[in-house]
C-alpha cells in the first residue's frame, strides 16, 4: 500500500485500535522493506563508485562528464546514508529538489502525538526523503536515480540547468570528495570556492531558502542533442590549437585540464570575462583591416577603432599586405644645442685634441670651439649622468641612466676612445640598480682601476678592473651612504685612497690589497657641519680640498680625516666647483653668487674673480682650458670660455626645462624653440649660434611664424598667447583663450586665418590683418572630446583637420568653425602640411602595438618625399611618404634620452630639427 500523509490520516478517522495496531505494524513491515531496499541501493551505488572511480583514470577525454556524474552519485549516497542510519530527528537536512532546497523539520521529541499529526509527519518525511514526485513509486524511484547517475546526453542539460555540483567535481582533485557545493544564484566572474570540511569529518549543510527554478539558456536548449553537439564548438576535443587561458599551448598529454578549461561549468566562469577584455584591448596597426567598399582602413588604439579614408586615387589598388621600403635619404647628427649643468657635476674636461667633452641627453658632444665642429658619441641609450677622463687623456668613461628598454635600457658604463669613438668596454649591464651618479679613475696606477657610485637608496660603491673583459670585473662594492652622493675620486698619489662627499658627509676609503673598502668619515670638530658637501680638489701636495653649502673652503690633511685649514663664508650660498691650477692656484666658483674667485696655494685671496652674467645661471663646474682659460659650465646649462682677466664669453646655450615649442623660419635657415622655462630662442642652424633669446614671463608650449617670417605667434600653458615681432622682439598684443594650454598655433596658407587648437578640447580660428598683427576672433570649434593635439590646414584654406587626446580626426570649415561629420567626403583635400599623427597617409608611423601616445609628432618635408616622427622611446624615424602601410619601414636615430617632442623640416628641406622633453635638447640632423 503506498504512504501518503493525507490518505493515512483520513483513514484513520473513526477507526478501532486493532485498526491502529494493524497500521502500525504495515508501517514497520514497511519501514524494514524500505532498508533493505536502502542497504542493497547502497551496494549498487558503492559498487557503481568504484566502476566511476576506474573510468576517470581511464578516459582522460571524458574526465568532466565521470566527474559531473560521480559527485551526483556520492550526494545520493551521503543523502541515503544520512537516512539509513535511522536518525529522523535531524533538526534542519535540506533536499534539493530540481533549482530549489526544502528543509525537513522532524518531531524532535519521543512524544508521539495523534495518529492523524504523527502519520502525516512520516509520511511526508519519507515521501521527501524518496520521492521527488508525487505518485512516484519505489520502482520508479530507483529507476529516475539510475538515470541520473548515468552520462546519458539528455540528462547533461538538466543538471546545468540546476547549476549545482559537488564541490569536489568544481574545486578538488579528488573524486571521492562528499562535500556539497552552495547552489549558485549568479555565477560572479570572482567567484571563490567554498572552504574545506574539517578534516576527518563532513561538512554539515545548512537550511536554505527555496528559490525559483532557473531558465534553461537558449544555447543548452537548442542543444539537447547528442553530447558531441554540445561541446563541439568548445574545442573541447580538438587535439591542435588548445590553449589555456594564459594563451600556452596545451598538449595531447594534458586534454582532460583541456577539457575542464574549456568547458562552461562554474570552474572556469571567471577566466571568460578577463579573455573578453583581452581581446577588446588591441593596440596599433597589428590588426588593421582594409574595406574596399568604403575605401578606408579601420584598427585599432588603446581599443578605440580608428577609421582612415584613403583617397580615391589610392582607394582601388590599395594593399595592406604590401611593405613600405626606407627613404633612400638619411639622417646624421649634425649638431647638439645644449648642455646638462643643472643636476649634474664634474661633466666638462678638456682634450689633447682641443675639443671640449660634455654631455647632454644620451649623446656626448665633443666640441672644438676654435674650429665650430661638433663630433658624437652615440652608444648610450638613456641619460648620460656622469664623465670622467682617463689619466691618459685619451679615453672617456661615461655612466647612464636607467632607460626606456628593459635589456639596452639598463644603466650601465661605457669606456670608449675619444679620437675613433670606439667603445672598449660596457661595464656593469644588470650590476647597477638606479644610474651612476660619480665616476673616477685612478690616477697613481695609471688608470687600471675605475670607481663608480650607484644612485640607488644606499648609494653603493663598486670598484672595477675594466680592462678584464669586454664588461670587466667587478673588484668591490659596498655601501657608500644613504644620503647623497655628489662625488667621488681617486687620490692623484695614493694608489689606495678614494675620497667621496655628499650630504652631510665627506669620507675618506681604503682599498686594501684583498680587495675591501674601509671609510673613514671627515671629522668636523666643533665647526659648523655643512648640509652639503658640495665638491672636492686635490692639491699639488696631495691635500684635498673641499668645498660646502656654507660657501667654506676645507683642506683636509693628506691620509687624514682631519681638518687641517678652514676659510670661512668666501662664497655666498654654496661653494659649487673648485679646480686645482697647474701653477698651483685655485679658482673656486658659487652657486649662488656666480663669482669666480682666485686662490694661491695657500689659500689666500689673490684679488683676481669675475662675474657670471645673471641669466646665464650660477657656476657648475669649472675646469681648466688651454693656457690661462678656464672652461665654466653654468646651472642654466650654458659653457662659457674665457679667464678671470678678460672674462667669460658663452660658446654653448640651452634650455633648462621641458621643450614642447618649434617653429620654421618660412625662408631663412632658422628655427625658433620655446619651453616650459620661458625662455624663447631664435637658432641660426649654419652658425649654430643663438640669434637672441627672450624670456616671456610664461611657459612655452607652442610657437609659429606668420607666412613673411616677421611675426611670431607664442602659444603659453595659461591659455595667453603673444603676437611678437620676429626681429625687434616687441611683443605687439596679448590674447587669451581658456586657461589651458595652447598646443598649437598655426596659419592658413593664404595668411587669412590663424588656428589655435587648446587642451580645453577646442580650436579657435582669428581674422588676421594689418600684416598680421591685428587679430579678431572669428568664432570655436568645438567637438572634440578631448585636448587638441595637431592640426593642419588644407592648401585652400577652407578646411582643417585635427587630432586629439583621444585618437579623433576630425574635419572642419574653418570659415563657419563647424565641424564637417562625412569625413569620407574629404578624402581628396589637399593639406599644406601634415603635422597630424592619425591621418591616411601618416599611418604606417604606428608601430604594430602603439597605445595611441607613442608618436608625439610628425612633419612631411616640403617636397613630400619624406616624413619624421618623434616618439616617446627618444627616437627620430624618417619614413618615406605618403606613408600609408601599416609596416612601413623607416630609419631610426638616437640620440634623445627623454620623450621626442617635436620634429620639423628646414624651410629648404635640408636640416631636420628635433627637440627632446625632460631632456632639454635640441638636435640638427643633416639630410644626406
Amino acid at each position: 500500500m503506498r504512504l501518503n500523509g493525507r490518505h493515512g490520516s483520513s483513514g484513520a478517522t473513526g477507526s478501532s485500535p486493532g485498526n491502529v495496531t494493524s497500521g502500525k505494524q504495515d508501517e514497520l513491515a514497511s519501514s524494514t522493506g524500505i532498508d533493505d531496499m536502502m542497504e542493497t541501493e547502497n551496494e549498487s551505488l558503492q559498487e557503481r563508485v568504484a566502476d566511476l572511480e576506474k573510468k576517470v583514470l581511464e578516459q582522460g577525454d571524458e574526465i568532466v562528464c565521470l566527474r559531473s556524474t560521480l559527485a551526483d552519485v556520492l550526494r545520493r549516497l551521503n543523502q541515503l546514508d544520512s537516512r539509513s542510519s535511522g536518525d529522523y530527528n535531524r533538526a534542519s537536512v535540506p533536499v534539493r529538489n530540481g533549482s530549489g532546497t526544502s528543509a525537513r523539520v522532524a518531531n524532535q521529541s519521543n512524544h508521539v502525538g495523534a495518529g492523524k499529526d504523527s502519520h502525516g509527519s512520516a509520511s511526508r518525511l519519507r515521501q521527501t526523503a524518496y520521492q521527488q514526485h508525487s505518485g512516484m513509486t519505489d520502482a520508479a524511484f530507483k529507476d529516475s536515480l539510475r538515470r541520473t547517475a548515468s552520462c546519458a546526453p539528455s540528462s547533461l542539460p538538466q543538471r546545468r540547468v540546476v547549476h549545482y555540483q559537488s564541490t569536489g567535481s568544481l574545486h578538488s582533485d579528488s573524486p571521492s570528495s562528499t562535500s556539497i557545493s552552495p547552489v549558485p544564484t549568479s555565477p560572479s566572474p570572482t567567484h571563490t570556492p567554498p572552504p574545506p570540511p574539517p578534516s576527518g569529518g563532513r561538512t554539515t549543510p545548512s537550511p536554505r531558502t527555496p528559490q525559483p527554478p532557473q531558465q534553461r539558456p537558449s544555447s543548452v536548449a537548442s542543444s539537447s542533442g547528442s553530447l558531441h553537439k554540445r561541446w563541439s564548438s568548445t574545442g573541447d576535443f580538438n587535439n591542435s590549437g588548445i590553449t589555456s587561458p594564459t594563451g600556452s599551448l596545451i598538449g595531447s598529454n594534458s586534454m582532460a585540464i583541456a577539457s575542464r578549461l574549456a568547458t562552461k561549468s562554474l570552474f572556469n566562469l571567471y577566466m571568460r570575462p578577463q579573455q573578453h577584455q583581452q581581446h577588446l584591448l588591441k593596440h596599433g596597426t597589428r590588426d588593421a583591416t582594409y574595406n574596399e567598399e568604403e575605401g578606408s582602413v579601420r584598427f585599432f588604439l588603446r581599443g578605440r577603432p580608428i577609421v582612415l579614408y584613403a583617397p580615391t586615387a589610392i582607394a582601388e589598388t590599395y594593399d595592406m599586405l604590401k611593405v613600405a621600403t626606407a627613404p633612400q635619404i638619411r639622417l646624421k647628427l649634425e649638431w647638439v644645442y645644449g648642455y646638462r649643468g643643472r643636476d649634474c657635476r664634474s661633466n666638462l674636461h678638456l682634450l689633447p685634441t682641443g675639443e671640449i667633452v660634455y654631455f647632454v641627453a644620451a649623446a656626448v658632444v665633443l666640441y672644438n670651439v676654435e674650429e665650430q665642429s661638433q663630433r658624437h658619441y652615440l652608444g648610450h641609450t638613456d641619460d648620460v649622468k656622469c664623465l670622467t677622463v682617463h689619466p691618459n687623456k685619451l679615453l672617456v668613461a661615461t655612466g647612464q641612466a636607467a632607460g626606456h628598454d628593459r635589456r639596452e635600457g639598463r644603466p650601465h658604463v661605457r669606456v670608449w676612445n675619444s679620437v675613433s669613438l670606439h667603445t672598449l668596454a660596457v661595464i656593469g649591464i644588470g650590476e647597477f640598480e638606479r644610474s651612476i651618479c660619480c665616476l673616477s679613475f685612478s690616477k697613481a696606477d695609471g688608470g687600471v682601476l675605475l670607481c663608480a657610485v650607484d644612485e640607488a637608496p644606499d648609494h653603493n660603491i663598486s670598484i672595477w678592473d675594466w680592462q678584464r673583459g669586454e664588461r670587466g670585473q667587478k673588484i668591490t662594492e659596498t655601501k657608500c651612504s644613504a644620503d647623497t652622493v655628489v662625488a667621488a675620486e681617486f687620490h692623484p698619489m695614493d694608489r689606495q685612497s678614494i675620497v667621496t662627499c655628499g650630504k652631510s658627509h665627506i669620507s675618506f676609503w681604503t682599498l686594501d690589497a684583498g680587495g675591501t673598502l674601509y671609510k673613514r668619515m671627515g671629522i668636523f670638530e666643533n665647526r659648523d657641519k655643512p648640509k652639503y658637501v658640495t665638491c672636492l680638489a686635490f692639491t699639488q701636495t696631495g691635500d684635498v680640498v673641499s668645498g660646502d653649502s656654507n660657501g667654506n673652503i676645507i683642506v683636509w690633511g693628506r691620509a687624514t680625516n682631519t681638518i687641517s685649514k678652514f676659510l670661512r663664508g668666501l662664497h655666498e650660498g654654496s661653494v659649487f666647483s673648485v679646480c686645482v691650477m697647474k701653477e698651483g692656484n685655485l679658482v673656486t666658483g658659487g652657486g649662488k653668487d656666480g663669482r669666480l674667485v682666485q686662490l694661491d696655494a695657500s689659500l689666500n685671496p689673490t684679488g683676481q674673480e669675475t662675474r657670471v652674467p645673471e641669466h646665464l645661471g650660477p657656476v657648475r663646474v669649472i675646469a681648466e682650458g688651454r693656457g690661462s682659460q678656464l672652461l665654466v659650465g653654468t646651472t642654466r646649462n650654458c659653457i662659457l670660455i674665457g679667464s678671470l682677466d678678460l672674462g667669460l664669453t658663452p660658446v654653448v646655450c640651452g634650455h633648462t626645462d621641458e621643450l614642447w615649442g618649434l617653429a620654421i623660419h618660412p625662408s631663412l635657415p632658422q628655427f625658433l624653440t620655446g619651453g616650459h622655462d620661458q625662455l624663447v630662442t631664435l637658432w641660426d642652424s649654419m652658425s649654430h649660434s643663438v640669434v637672441w633669446s627672450k624670456d616671456v614671463a610664461e611657459p612655452v608650449q607652442s610657437a609659429t611664424f606668420s607666412l613673411d617670417g616677421s611675426v611670431l605667434i607664442i602659444g603659453c600653458t595659461t591659455g595667453h598667447w603673444f603676437v611678437m615681432d620676429a626681429e625687434t622682439r616687441e611683443v605687439y598684443s596679448t590674447h587669451t583663450d581658456g586657461a589651458e594650454p595652447i598646443q598649437v598655433v598655426k596659419f592658413s596658407p593664404d595668411g587669412a586665418l590663424l588656428a589655435l587648437g587648446s587642451r580645453d578640447n577646442n580650436i579657435y580660428v582669428y581674422q588676421v590683418s594689418e600684416e598680421a598683427r591685428k587679430y579678431s576672433r572669428v568664432g570655436r570649434c568645438m567637438g572634440h572630446s578631448s585636448f587638441v593635439t595637431h592640426l593642419d590646414w588644407s592648401t585652400d584654406s577652407q578646411y582643417i583637420q585635427s587630432n586629439s587626446g583621444d585618437y579623433e580626426l576630425l574635419y572642419w570649415n574653418a570659415g563657419l568653425c563647424r565641424q564637417v561629420p562625412q569625413s569620407s567626403q574629404l578624402r581628396d583635400v589637399e593639406w599644406a602640411s601634415n603635422s597630424c599623427t592619425l591621418t591616411f597617409s601618416s599611418l604606417g608611423i604606428w608601430p604594430e602595438g602603439a597605445d595611441g601616445t607613442d608618436v608625439n609628432h610628425c612633419d612631411r618635408s616640403h617636397n613630400g618625399e619624406l616624413m619624421a616622427t618623434a616618439d616617446d622611446f627618444g627616437k627620430v624615424k624618417l619614413y618615406s611618404y605618403p606613408v600609408i602601410q601599416p609596416r612601413s619601414l623607416c630609419h631610426t636615430y638616437g640620440g634623445h634620452s627623454s620623450h621626442v617632442t617635436n620634429v620639423s623640416f628646414l624651410h629648404d628641406d635640408s636640416r631636420l630639427i628635433s627637440t627632446g622633453g625632460r631632456d632639454t635638447s635640441v638636435m640638427q640632423w643633416a639630410l644626406s
